[in-house]
Parts: C-alpha cells; structure tokens; sequence
C-alpha cells in the first residue's frame, strides 16, 4: 500500500511539474523584434497580403500581430500604438476569415514607417 502511494505522488507530482512547464511556454508573448524578424522581415505579412498564404500562415500572422498588439511600444503615445496595431490585427483576422479587400486594408495597416516614425526605439 505505502509503494502505491509513493508511486501515486510521484507521477502527480510529474503531471504537475509537466503542466506548468506548458503554460509558462504558453504564457510567454512574443517580442516586438520577434514579431517584426517573422512577420516583415520574414516575409510572412507579404505572403499574406498578396494571398500566397496557407490558412496555417494566416493563422500565424494573424497570431503574432495580437502579440504585437498585446506589447508597449518602445517609445511615442500608446494610444498611437493601440491604433496602428489594432489595424494590423483587424486586417489580418479579416484575411483569414476570407472578407473581400482583406488583403488591401492588410497592405495598407503594414505601413512600415508609419509605425516605426512613432515607436521605434533605438
């Protein structure tokens, strides 16, 4: 009985450990230079703009712009980041729900300089 036990505490205690292991990953947002290296840099934003994309990579771009939404900009107003960045995430949930002109209003919020002329730190 004390062995089953022992055994009982063992692998409860290694589901536990296992658990909170994922929801650290899980809880970990990604970058604003994470976000920028995969989505601009990466070309994934491009893909998606000019409807080269698998649903997955729509998926993921769309993903990543929340994260970017969900981050404080370096530097300028945060209300300016909100907006620019609430754009991107619009238009990006638009293209992969499939809405006419998605793409467009996509290519339109990824306005490098727009962004970058406001919030970019050093």
């Amino acid at each position: 009985m004390r062995k089953l036990l022992v055994a009982s505490v063992i692998v409860a205690s290694g589901w536990a450990a296992m658990g909170l292991s994922g929801n650290a990953q899980d809880a970990k947002k990604p970058t604003i230079k994470e976000v920028m290296q995969v989505c601009m840099k990466g070309g994934l934003c491009g893909k998606v703009a000019k409807g080269e994309a698998s649903d997955e990579e729509k998926k993921k771009l769309a993903e990543m712009f929340a994260a970017l939404h969900a981050n404080t900009p370096p530097r300028g107003d945060e209300a300016s980041w909100k907006e620019k960045t609430k754009a991107l995430v619009d238009a990006a949930n638009d293209v992969l729900a499939g809405k006419p002109g998605a793409t467009d209003a996509l290519r339109k919020a990824a306005n490098c300089m727009g962004c970058h002329s406001a919030h970019k730190g050093k």
